[in-house]
């Protein structure tokens, strides 16, 4: 079957054709500074709940102190929120006020 210039490459529709499917919005899970939650603290909390090696766990921490918060990670919806309910959940148990919040990326 020959190429046809009128109806694109053979066996590709149309490039405006939808399939219906959308992409999950991503959000960022931001930690902020406070004066009382210890940095190793924060470090360990890092690496336990996102997973970060030790020098990425310190860089975030080091721009939640000098910034006054940092980002963790960007995930979907229900992930970020698994994972601030952690924060928040580890913080109380050692009475830190640390607070995390996500932002729609």
């Amino acid at each position: 079957m020959p190429f046809e210039p009128d109806q694109g490459p053979i066996g590709h529709g149309s490039t405006e054709e939808k399939t219906g499917l959308e992409h999950p919005k991503h959000y960022k899970v931001l930690l902020h500074n406070d004066n009382y939650t210890p940095m190793d603290f924060v470090v360990d909390l890092l690496i336990t709940i996102f997973g970060k090696d030790r020098f990425s766990a310190m860089q975030v921490m080091l721009n939640v102190h000098n910034l006054g918060h940092g980002v963790c990670g960007v995930y979907t919806y229900e992930i970020a929120e698994t994972k601030l309910a952690k924060v928040h959940e580890l913080a109380n148990q050692h009475e830190y006020p640390l607070k995390a919040t996500m932002e729609e990326e």
